[in-house]
């Protein structure tokens, strides 16, 4: 199987992983490049490790986290699915077995906020990772804060952090919200899908799932 590392810089990848961000950048979308995939290619390999599944589990993982969200590079609308089919080629292409492929391919076609569901350890892991990760460094512009939901409640997230805690069987995502820039409530306006999300891939991880804001649990 080629590495992670490899596929990363696979001028292919590179080229499907950048022309999707330009593609959501275009119809107003937060990042979702390099930076996103690499972020929850390794939050997804954590959940896993710690958790004690083997290695070829949390590199299966790490893949499917790399190339989740290139099926924008066709469109927004159905790009979980599009990009299991464009992942299934590539992997293909780079001598993958057939069963690390349907494994990583399952996964990728799980993981949209319509559609989701942590069919497989490794599906549940990339959606806790993808749905966790919120920053002010995904906002590609600072003037549509005061239009743009989702650009004001990345914008106003200056610390998060996922944490697993194997002997608890917990699952905790702590953020830091500026609620200058937005209240909590706006967070909760556009991400409570995601978060019954993470509780329902936390559970299918064994695990309990946490949501803090601010030092106070809200989930």
């Amino acid at each position: 199987m080629v590495s992670f590392e490899n596929l990363r810089k696979d001028s292919e990848i590179l080229a499907y992983v950048e022309k999707a961000n330009h593609v959501l950048g275009e119809i107003g979308y937060t990042e979702h490049g390099m930076a996103h995939a690499v972020k929850v290619a390794e939050d997804a390999n954590r959940i896993l490790s710690v958790l004690g599944y083997d290695e070829y589990t949390c590199d299966l993982v790490k893949i499917a986290g790399l190339l989740h969200d290139i099926g924008n590079v066709i469109n927004r609308c159905d790009h979980a699915q599009s990009g299991a089919l464009l992942a299934h080629n590539i992997l293909k292409a780079r001598s993958f077995e057939i069963k690390d492929v349907i494994e990583i391919i399952t996964a990728i076609g799980h993981h949209d906020d319509k559609t989701a569901a942590p069919v497989t350890p490794i599906a549940a892991a990339l959606i806790l990772a993808d749905k966790s990760d919120v920053r002010t460094s995904r906002v590609r512009n600072r003037d549509t804060l005061h239009d743009d939901i989702h650009d004001r409640v990345n914008y106003a997230v200056f610390s998060s952090k996922l944490d697993v805690d194997r002997e608890k069987r917990l699952i905790v995502l702590t953020l830091k919200i500026d609620t200058l820039v937005c209240p909590v409530m706006e967070y909760f306006e556009i991400f409570l899908e995601r978060m019954v999300l993470c509780k329902k891939s936390a559970a299918a991880l064994k695990c309990d799932f946490e949501l803090i804001i601010n030092d106070t649990r809200l989930l």
